[in-house]
């Protein structure tokens, strides 16, 4: 099947992948409304129609934290991106390299962030939570500097983890989850070899190399679960700050106040992000919130966002709304789980040559050109 757009890849990646992990990559929290908001908030951002504005040098070109992209887009963290396809945070980003973007790993990755670093001939970014074992939090930045990485994001919007229905009926989790993933891996043979075979080992690369033994998907659910601290407060992070020689990205920002927070704390960037509506249902959607924060530190730091971008189109959409780039989360994982590495990277030339149309008919030619003024 031709696969032209993210609904493709959509569509390739549920036939290829086991239900519990499909439904963990599409899952939200409680009713999952806020999912569904991401999305159509985003759809119903009007840009205007500009004709005869000479648009022959079109750049996708941009940078951001003193880093040249091709394109506005940063490779999101995704935790267990190496279920989706063998090894899959070193096929992913090895895309974002071949592509010129960034890659941000998760904390909660297959792959140790010194095997995907050997594999990267450009400096990967890094994403770490807030947890109650400061140890593992030096530790793993410690090895991030000593490899050479200068991008930490920095999510704070895990104090606790959000309701997800899905996976106590996917086998995600639950009493009979071990079983579930096993009949459903039977139905899929081919994520079957190439990932739960031939993609071994399934331990939290991460967190293995801290703890000095290894941790299986199922116990790590557990230990994160049980170091999440809902007694965090800014205060709390200031020797991170400290600690931290590179640019600091707080991600997980919905409020204007939290955001004001992060300029004081000293952060170079925010992420204007509701985690994908995988935290609280309910609450705006990325593109409500990120014109509303844009006018109220866009001045101070970089603003990136996520949740619910399907398109090229949406990319200039969110730039509209106020963002300096995006983060890419499910739609990535889609095409890796499809096609790895060479699917992620058509994705990425879907995307571009979307927003090239998006922004010719929006009459601009640089993405730096793109703001408020385009919108409707």
């Amino acid at each position: 099947m031709s696969r032209v757009s993210v609904a493709d890849y959509r569509k390739a990646a549920k036939r290829k992948l086991p239900r519990f992990l499909f439904d963990y990559l599409e899952g939200g929290s409680f009713a999952e409304h806020t999912i569904s908001k991401n999305l159509s908030d985003l759809a119903d951002v009007v840009l205007k129609q500009r004709v005869l504005k000479n648009i022959q040098d079109l750049s996708l070109e941009t940078e951001i934290f003193e880093q040249k992209l091709s394109m506005p887009v940063v490779i999101g963290p995704v935790g267990i991106t190496g279920m989706y396809a063998r090894r899959g945070e070193v096929q992913m980003a090895k895309a974002a390299e071949n592509k010129g973007i960034p890659f941000t790993q998760s904390t909660v990755s297959l792959c140790s962030i010194e095997e995907v670093a050997s594999n990267s001939k450009q400096p990967i970014w890094f994403q770490l939570y807030v947890l109650k074992d400061r140890g593992f939090m030096k530790d793993v930045l410690e090895r991030a500097q000593a490899l050479g990485i200068k991008k930490l994001v920095f999510t704070v919007d895990v104090p606790v983890a959000g309701a997800r229905y899905r996976d106590s009926h996917s086998g995600m989790e639950g009493s009979y989850a071990a079983l579930q993933r096993i009949l459903q891996s039977m139905l899929n043979p081919s994520w079957t070899f190439s990932v739960g075979i031939m993609g071994r080992p399934h331990d939290m690369g991460n967190l293995s190399h801290y703890l000095g033994k290894r941790l299986e998907l199922a116990n790590a659910a557990k230990w994160i679960k049980q170091n999440l601290d809902p007694s965090i407060s800014w205060s709390d992070l200031e020797w991170i700050r400290d600690f931290w020689k590179g640019s600091i990205i707080i991600k997980g920002i919905l409020d204007p106040e939290d955001a004001k927070d992060a300029v004081r704390f000293g952060a170079d960037g925010i992420v204007v992000s509701n985690h994908g509506g995988r935290q609280l249902d309910g609450v705006l959607s990325t593109a409500k919130a990120l014109p509303i924060i844009a006018n109220a530190v866009g001045d101070d730091l970089c603003i990136l966002a996520d949740s619910g971008i399907r398109s090229g189109l949406d990319i200039v959409r969110m730039l509209a709304l106020g963002a300096k780039a995006v983060l890419l989360g499910r739609a990535a994982i889609y095409a890796l789980a499809a096609a790895g590495q060479p699917g992620v990277e058509h994705l990425l030339d879907i995307l571009a040559e979307e927003m090239r149309i998006a922004m010719t008919l929006n009459g601009v030619s640089k993405v730096t050109q793109i703001n408020k003024a385009n919108l409707v």
